[in-house]
Parts: structure tokens; sequence; C-alpha cells
């Protein structure tokens, strides 16, 4: 399924769009099954396309708790697709490439991709890829913090969302847009997408969206100073994230809670719903929510002049930077690590296309050599006799060998030319073909009345050299010398 930025917490699980037919592809397995299942159809086929596809979807199934493979292998998917022209290949390996990245916290280089792959999807009629695309490029600037970058992006999505009824990704896009407009504080917009979004949830009956939806509207109204439309939203998502088992939109609802009760002058349910927040998150192991906890208790517990309660919440929140910091420190290698792994690989591919390069280019020179070595030949064989049909047969395989070489060698920059339009290169070729066909037919009327001028003046030259019969007789049997009386 597709997945929402919604929050500032944690990117691996809500912050970034995965490509949603991959995952349909590959629902009803956990992700270590689906990877072995994926890993033994990979080991057999050899179809190259298909290929490309199993290695994208590995590259999906196992970027979560492998992700240096996943990079080797959606890399792999993505140059294998680039060789056979396979565009949908590129485009899924491009995304999984990307959504890899993300989970090394590399932003730069997932914009870079998905970039890339947006200019692939804007040259296809897929409605569904161009949105998702969109929106996750709207994603990773959100995860940079450029919430107006982050706007234009998401709401392109939007555009190509409502324009082509692409009816899976109409809640996200409304989530998302609610969020990034609470953001940059534009509550009215706020607070419309995120009321679209629940309307969405409530009639895909899903508890998980009707959770986070309402946690959205729950800190619009606080925003807007309704506290009640904000109990009332944030104690309904409660208890729908529960339902859910989504813990990480919970830790966000309790806390916005904790946040409202202070507003309305509760110490006592803020110190409950803050507690509940900061225990969650610890359960499991959101580092970032944890420390937006305690940080909250310690200035709460600060403000009612609790100091030892503050006190001990400031401890917490000094060991929290802490392992932040460490962990901080664990991704920033990785994200040289990752940055080098992919360096080395594009080096190796650049390295094998550089071969293929060589390769074909001698293979053009041979032909290069080989066409006026053939017709050189042609014109040898005026020193023999030769039939006139098999001159015409080697004039006929002259002209489809040039014609078929210039073909090879005049494509790229006709395809260049045209932009790959199939009925200018057409009319191109056939503009050459008209040229060469009249060109040949003369030296081909050429070459056989050559020939048979030749032929002609070796007969005569034989007839010369070889007198006939009668004269020879006629020499060698002189007639009697008659005698006058």
């Amino acid at each position: 399924m597709t997945v929402s930025f919604f929050s500032g917490r944690n990117p691996v699980k809500k912050y970034f769009l995965l490509p949603c037919l991959l995952l349909l592809m590959l629902q009803g397995f956990s992700q270590k099954e689906k990877a072995d299942s994926l890993r033994r159809l990979l080991t057999f086929e050899k179809v190259d396309s298909t290929r490309a596809s199993l290695m994208w979807q590995l590259a999906s199934a196992i970027n979560v708790y492998n992700p240096d493979t996943a990079l080797f292998l959606s890399q792999q998917s993505l140059y294998l697709s680039k060789n056979i022209n396979y565009l949908e290949g590129e485009s899924r390996a491009l995304g999984v490439l990307a959504n890899t990245f993300l989970k090394f916290g590399n932003y730069p280089r997932a914009l870079e991709l998905y970039i890339q792959k947006l200019k692939l999807e804007e040259k296809r009629n897929k409605p569904r890829n161009l949105s998702s695309v969109l929106q996750n490029i709207g994603i990773v600037y959100v995860l940079q913090e450029d919430y107006r970058k982050a706007l234009e992006y998401i709401l392109k999505a939007d555009s190509v969302v409502n324009l082509h009824d692409v009816q899976d990704m109409k809640y996200y896009i409304a989530l998302n847009l609610g969020d990034t407009y609470r953001r940059i504080d534009i509550i009215d917009s706020a607070y419309h997408y995120f009321n679209r979004s629940l309307e969405l949830a409530m009639k895909g009956k899903d508890d998980d969206q009707i959770g986070t939806s309402m946690t959205g509207l729950g800190h619009a109204y606080l925003k807007l100073g309704n506290y009640p439309l904000s109990l009332t939203n944030y104690q309904t998502a409660i208890s729908y994230l529960k339902a859910a088992n989504d813990d990480e939109v919970l830790c966000e609802a309790t806390l916005g809670l904790a946040n409202l009760y202070k507003q309305l002058g509760k110490p006592d349910s803020v110190s409950h719903y803050a507690n509940l927040s900061l225990s969650i998150s610890k359960k499991v192991g959101f580092l970032t929510e944890e420390l937006k906890a305690a940080e909250f208790l310690s200035e709460h517990y600060r403000e009612i002049k609790r100091i030892d309660s503050a006190f001990s919440y400031v401890t917490q929140v000094h060991d929290l930077n802490d392992s932040l910091n460490s962990k901080s420190k664990v991704r920033e290698l990785q994200l040289i690590s990752s940055d080098e792994q992919f360096r080395q690989l594009e080096l190796a591919e650049t390295k094998r296309q550089e071969q293929k390069k060589r390769f074909q280019q001698m293979q053009m020179l041979l032909i290069a050599i080989f066409i006026p070595g053939f017709f050189l030949l042609t014109l040898l064989l005026n020193r023999i006799r030769i039939h006139i049909k098999v001159i015409r047969l080697l004039g006929v395989l002259s002209l489809l060998f040039l014609f078929e070489y210039l073909t090879l060698l005049l494509h790229p920059t006709v395809a260049e030319l045209t932009h790959h339009t199939p009925v200018y290169e057409i009319l191109i070729f056939v503009g050459i073909a008209a040229i060469l066909i009249p060109a040949h037919h003369r030296l081909e009327h050429w070459m056989i009345h050559k020939l048979s001028h030749h032929h002609h003046k070796l007969h005569h030259a034989e007839k010369v050299k070889e007198p006939d019969a009668a004269t020879t007789v006629a020499k060698e049997n002189p007639p009697p010398i008659i005698k006058k009386k």
C-alpha cells in the first residue's frame, strides 16, 4: 500500500511513498518469504525483461533489513532495463533505488533519482506512476524542510490524480497536503485537506487512515483555537490508532492531546498523555518521538514548579540527544558508504558500456571496410567471364549492405533530430533509399555495359589469335600451281 510522510518522525515508516503497484504484487507474504521466493525465480530466469523486474522486486523486499544488497540489485535492474529499452523496468528500478537511499537518509541522491524517474514518466501515459513520483519528490522536500517546494510538487500530483481520477492516490495526496499546509501555518487549507482525507478514509473503512486523518484534524482545530473539536478528534483518533496498532502516529496523537490539555490548564492530563507518548515511543524505539515527549515533559514540569521531575527529564533529554547524535554519526557513515557503493557500480557500468561501444565501433569499421571491398571485388570480376545475373545479384547485395550500414550509422542522429518520431525517421530513410536506388541502377548499368564490352573485346581477340579451320587447312594444303603451256 501507499504510505504518507504525515509527521516529523522516523522516515522509514511514514515519510515516503513506495510504488503502489510494486507492493500489490508482493502482498500476502512476509518480507523474507517474498525475498526467498524472488531469489529462486531470479536464479532460473533467462528473459532479460523478467530478470530486471524480479531484481527491483527483490530489492524492494529486502531494502528494510538489507539496504546494501537492495542498492546493488535495484541499480543492476536499472542498467539492464536501460540496455534492453524496458521503460517500465527502468522506472520501477529508479523508484526502488530512490526509496533505498531514503532508508539511508541520503535525501539529495534520492531526489536526483526521483527526478530521473519523473522525466521518464512525463513521456509515458501512466497517471498513477506520474502522480506517485511527483508526491515522492514533494516528500523528499518535506524531509529537507523545504515546505514551499514540497507543496508545489504535491499540488502537481493532486492535479494529475483529479484529472485522471486515480482513486488509490486520493487519500494520501489529501493527507500530505493537509500536513504540508499545517507545517507552513496555512491552517484553513490544512483543515480542508485533512477533512477530505477523513472522508476518503471513512469510505474505505480503514482504521489506520481514519486515525491518522483525525490526528491531523486535531492539530488543525488546536491551531484554530477550537479546543472541543480538537479534543474530540484526538480522542477518537487514539481509539482507531490503537485498533490499527499504529504506534508511530499514536505517539503523535497522544502528545498532541497533552499539548491541548496544556492549553486547557489541566496539568494532570498533560502529564498522563505526555508520559503515554514517551512510553509508547520508548517501547517501539522511536528515538525522535521519545525526545520530543521528554522535552515536552521537562518544560511542563518546569512550568508547574516540579523541579525534581523536570531535572529527571532533562537528564533523559541529554541521554537521548547523545543516542541520536551517535545514530546520526552512524547514518553519516552509511551515507558515505552508500554513495561510494553507488559510485563504484556506476564506474563498473560505465566501463562495461565503453567496452560495448568500442566493440560496436570495431564492427562498424569492419563493415565500412567490407562494403567498398565487396564493390572492388565486383569490379575485378571484369577480368573473367561472368553471367550478367551474377553481376546483378552482387549489385543488389552491395546496395543492401550499404543501406543497412547507413541506417546503423545515421539512426542515432536521425532519432535525435526527429525526437524519436517514427514517421519522420521513416521519411528520412525513405529519402536516403530514393537516392541510393537510382544510383545503384546507374552503377549496375555501367558495370554490365563495361563487362559486356570487355568480354566482347576478349572474344574478338581470341578470334584474331585463332584463325578458322578452313583457313588453316588451306595454308597447310595449298592448291597445286597450274603452269601455262
